[in-house]
């Protein structure tokens, strides 16, 4: 095989013959044996010159290559056949670095081999070597980041005690300041009703039945104004901030207009109008009043018992034990629970009464003063 090296325009030589350029070939043949011998030995030799775009051949200027969409890297393409079974250099495969590169390209551009188009999915990697998790390594990490049973026990647990707590709130909330409330609507509104029923004459003094209001309790000491209902019930008298006549057996007492005899009362110390609050400040010589329909009944405050059992009703006799009273007289009995906020003891105040005024003639100076 004899081919001319293009470098060598006057004399060319390969092997041991040499011929020169004006001699048996003419310089056209030079040049197409020289480019033959350089396709065919392409495949030992590297291209040292960069790459020169192919002139235009009606205006001789240089062809701009079309940018390349993405940078290539690989070996140097190879030759490339043409169509007339001699093989010709392919600027694009020089430039885009070869069939192969090419192939890495598409691939890493997500085509495959046929083109098409794939969505890449980054993987988890290890975060101390940065490499790919196995899928044992990614489901061990997945069940350390899926909370302990302990962990969703103590959240339970933790939500449980805060509704808990926000119910006790709630619950506090509502006997401490609502049921006040409403109580001393009822109260107020149980006192306006006798009131107006006594001015129209729709009362008369007698029997009352459980829960019905006969009177109005006055301490102008504390400023209490309260109903008195007939009965103790917690649901139909006391409960509603009216005070609680002990009016059945085994706790009856006389009413305030009897001759002889202890008038019991009952109130809440705390919530529900909490009428007898604050009866553990007064002291004898206090004035406590009774209002009737045709009658106020005005009591002076002689002794109190901070603390006695619930069952201790001897304080309720006629002549109560442990009031000071020796004989049988028109006395007063106060009952509450203490401390307050608990009811595990009574705490009692007595007095006797000192004046009996018709309404007809006006208030009682203690109602004045």
């Amino acid at each position: 095989m004899t081919a001319l090296r293009p470098e060598r325009e006057t004399d060319a030589s390969y092997g041991d013959q040499s011929y020169e350029a004006s001699g048996a070939l003419g310089q056209g043949d030079v040049e197409s044996a020289a480019w033959s011998y350089d396709v065919e030995y392409a495949e030992y030799e590297e291209y040292e010159e960069p790459y020169r775009p192919p002139l235009d051949d009606k205006t001789m200027a240089l062809r701009v290559p079309a940018p390349s969409p993405e940078p290539l890297s690989g070996p140097e393409s190879g030759p490339v056949r043409g169509s007339e079974g001699s093989s010709a250099p392919s600027a694009t495969g020089d430039a885009a670095g070869g069939r192969a590169a090419r192939r890495k390209a598409a691939k890493r551009r997500g085509g495959g081999r046929h083109g098409g188009s794939r969505e890449t999915i980054a993987p988890a990697t290890a975060p101390e070597s940065g490499r790919p998790l196995s899928r044992v390594e990614a489901r061990r990490q997945a069940r350390l980041r899926r909370p302990s049973p302990a962990t969703v026990a103590s959240r339970a647990i933790g939500e449980v005690f805060i509704t808990t707590g926000v119910l006790m709130l709630l619950f506090v909330t509502y006997q401490l300041w609502w049921t006040n409330v409403r109580a001393h609507a009822q109260a107020g509104s149980e006192t306006h009703q006798l009131q107006d029923d006594w001015a129209s004459g729709k009362r008369s003094p007698g029997v009352f039945a459980p829960g019905q209001g006969f009177a109005i309790l006055h301490i102008p000491k504390l400023d209490v104004v309260a109903p008195i209902a007939e009965g103790v019930s917690n649901a139909k008298v006391l409960d509603k901030g009216m005070v609680g006549h002990y009016g059945e057996a085994p706790l009856k007492t006389a009413m305030p207009d009897a001759k002889t005899g202890n008038f019991g009362l009952a109130a809440h110390r705390n919530t529900h109008g909490e009428p007898f609050r604050y009866i553990n400040k007064l002291v004898p010589g206090d004035a406590v009043v009774v209002e009737t329909q045709d009658t106020y009944y005005v009591y002076k405050v002689t002794s109190t018992l901070p603390v006695t059992s619930p069952s201790n009703t001897s304080v309720l006799d006629p002549i109560p034990k442990g009031s000071g009273f020796t004989q049988p007289g028109r006395y007063i009995t106060l009952t509450t629970c203490t401390p307050e906020f608990t009811s595990k003891y009574r705490l009692i105040v007595w007095g006797k009464m000192v004046q009996e005024r018709p309404r007809s003639e006006g208030k009682p100076d203690a109602l004045i003063e």
